[in-house]
């Protein structure tokens, strides 16, 4: 095996830090996203709701879910092969070797781009809580201010 350039070693795992650093802020975004459709739920379900509110809070709801829906496409499993473990589980270790030490710059390239649309769904996904979020302080605050 060839030595391969330090420089590419180290921009290879600040990539894959990278990924794993997005893959854990998205799990923490998606157990709060569940929390508050949960809580959200049972406080709704017991409150009489004016037209208002419910039309405020329908909405940060459905921008919850949609929400979750661009967390759980973030951490989808990439099973395409281009790079990673299933091109590799497709290959001879003697391939792997010489993969690995000839391709490292392409591995990165494909790793970063996973990157960045990994950190665009969580971009996206963030926007959509804190205006979902908004829109249910905005419901509780109609329904609240209804009912006195």
């Amino acid at each position: 095996m060839s030595a391969t350039n330090p420089n590419l070693t180290a921009a290879h795992a600040e990539v894959k830090a990278e990924i794993a650093r997005t893959d854990s802020k998205t799990a923490l975004l998606l157990a709060f996203v569940g929390a508050v459709l949960a809580g959200t739920w049972t406080v709704a379900r017991d409150l009489p709701l004016n037209l208002p509110a419910a039309i405020a809070g329908g909405v940060g709801t459905g921008l919850l879910v949609a929400a979750a829906g661009l967390l759980l496409r973030s951490v989808r499993p990439n099973l395409s092969g281009r790079h990673g473990f299933p091109l590799w589980a497709t290959l001879t270790p003697e391939q792997i070797t010489d993969a690995v030490s000839r391709d490292l710059a392409a591995d990165i390239a494909g790793l970063s781009r996973l990157a960045v649309v990994k950190f665009t769904c969580l971009r996206r996904a963030v926007d959509l809580i804190r205006a979902g979020g908004a829109l249910l302080i905005l419901a509780a605050l109609l329904a609240i201010g209804g009912a006195a």
